[in-house]
């Protein structure tokens, strides 16, 4: 009860002007609440970049109005720097910010307010330069147009969705609650905000979840140009969508321009080289991640250890639950949960094929259910013509791939190489590489079900024509080194990538001819490819 009443006398404290900002003033001067929201990095640096972004932005042109949105320590360290860096370019920029630390647990208004003092009192060392907009503590529209509350409500289902890494989830559950209240919360302050002061330009990371997601959705509403980010696992190179959910990886535009023009020799090799390393789990250039845990070892040694025998393979290579290259990527089903039961029980019935399930290495540091679990739940007692290879089975991927006849995924990228090995895909749920002429795209239910019956028989019928598995190629080249554009920051080594290209490089001629396209993308301009 104790407890109780502390955080409900902070709630309503929380409530009269003024209360957080005294008492922040006089027990915790410029510090932060929790370790996790700590800006001491930031606080060092933005005054050196201040400078140097204002020396740049003495002799540029006068740009756009820009509107960047960030939170959680690590993306407003990486916002505020971008923020600087685009004034320096001549723009005018405000920064709006929120001072969370996490997004799954509540923060009474009191703290709230007293977390957004710290975070203004750091980020006010940017201006004038940058205008600083803190959210937390912004007028708020009354309420939002039916259908933007709408948008607000299913990114709050996805949020709570990929917290949980589960796809059915409650709406009276106190996550859902959560998230929806403070998406709604940033959604009206976000919406006031921009309709007062229209920017030219909207950039922000990722575009579909949490508030940046709600943010997003506001920003599309309004019709203004947005621009989503992210980072994957090359270093120096970054994500960008505008106006689109950059998470969607929407490769129509580059493959419309690119799928007609052959790889070189020297495209062709990298494009290999690469492919070789995801096989054999080494790293190779600038990508920082090993997509398996161990190295191949041949079909023939996974055939055996998983006891098959001449029978059709087929190979389902799936993803996370949860994650957020899944979540809203249905074509047919509900979900991608619904197409594994389905699918599951499907094959229960079919014992002239094997049907090898591999679970994503990624569930090892996951903490939702495994994909297991689904189709245990659908199949309690697994017919012997059906195996699960767990996320900690010491097999490479690339190997079941060797002695696949048939391959089904919902979004994961090895459907693609799948079919660079001349597998046959079938392409279940709305991933970046589906319909792009290499893969068999199903609309529907009876769809899915009629093409899985006519394949079975013979799937050495339905194997890639040598044109399809050069245009898997082409259009691998294309996503892994043509779709991420050069950029000096990378969220996850950010300081180390300062340290390399400081806000003075990026702005001299050097760092213009290397990444200037880039920022005019961030800011809206057409992308050449």
């Amino acid at each position: 009860m104790k407890s109780i009443n502390k955080s409900a006398i902070k709630e309503m404290l929380g409530q009269i002007p003024l209360t957080a900002e005294i008492y922040g003033r006089l027990r915790q001067p410029g510090k932060s609440l929790t370790a996790d929201f700590a800006l001491e990095a930031l606080e060092q640096n933005i005054a050196t970049w201040k400078e140097q972004a204002a020396r740049a932005k003495a002799s540029a042109q006068p740009g756009k109005k820009v509107f960047i949105f960030g939170m959680l320590r690590y993306w407003l360290e990486h916002v505020t720097l971008l923020s600087l860096g685009v004034a320096g370019m001549g723009h005018e920029v405000t920064l709006a910010y929120l001072p969370y630390s996490k997004w799954k647990e509540p923060l009474d208004r009191f703290n709230l307010r007293r977390q957004s003092l710290y975070a203004q009192g750091v980020l006010s060392k940017a201006e004038p330069l940058v205008k600083i907009a803190p959210l937390a503590t912004s007028s708020q529209a009354r309420q939002l147009p039916p259908e933007l509350d709408e948008a607000i409500r299913l990114v709050a289902l996805r949020d709570t969705q990929y917290t949980l890494q589960v796809e059915e989830v409650s709406l009276d559950s106190d996550l859902y609650r959560l998230r929806l209240e403070r998406n709604l919360a940033v959604a009206r302050a976000a919406y006031a905000l921009l309709r007062k002061d229209r920017p030219q330009a909207v950039i922000l990371p990722n575009g579909t979840i949490l508030e940046f997601g709600a943010l997003y959705q506001v920003a599309r509403y309004l019709e203004i140009p947005t621009v989503t980010y992210e980072f994957g696992e090359q270093r120096d190179r970054i994500w960008l969508a505008q106006n689109a959910e950059v998470m969607r990886q929407s490769t129509d535009d580059l493959w419309a321009q690119r799928k007609h023009l052959p790889l070189s020799e020297a495209e062709l090799a990298q494009a290999r080289k690469l492919f070789e390393s995801r096989q054999h789990a080494t790293l190779w250039e600038n990508f920082a991640r090993r997509w398996q845990d161990v190295p191949s070892e041949g079909g023939a040694k996974v055939r055996a250890e998983l006891g098959l025998d001449a029978r059709p393979v087929v190979l389902l290579a799936t993803n996370v639950i949860g994650d957020s290259l899944t979540l809203g990527r249905q074509v047919f089903s509900d979900s991608m949960t619904e197409w594994l039961e389905r699918t599951a029980k499907f094959f229960a019935d079919h014992p002239e094929v094997q049907f090898v399930a591999r679970i994503h290495p990624g569930e090892l540091i996951t903490k939702g259910p495994s994909v297991a679990d689904v189709v245990r739940r659908e199949l309690p007692e697994l017919p012997s013509h059906i195996h699960l290879v767990p996320a900690d089975a010491k097999i490479n991927t690339y190997d079941l791939v060797q002695i696949a006849d048939l391959g089904l995924v919902y979004t994961t990228t090895v459907g693609m190489e799948m079919v660079m090995s001349g597998v046959p895909v079938i392409a279940a749920g709305n991933t970046h590489y589906r319909a792009k002429g290499f893969t068999l795209d199903p609309e529907s239910w009876e769809a899915y079900f009629s093409l899985l019956s006519q394949v079975l028989p013979d799937p050495g019928k339905y194997r890639p024509s040598q044109q399809q598995v050069e245009l898997a190629w082409n259009y691998a080249y294309r996503f892994f080194f043509d779709y991420p554009h050069p950029f000096p920051w990378h969220l996850l080594q950010m300081w180390r990538d300062v340290a390399e290209w400081p806000l003075e490089r990026i702005l001299s001629a050097e760092g213009q001819s290397r990444y200037g396209k880039t920022f005019q993308y961030l800011l809206g301009e057409p992308v050449i490819w």
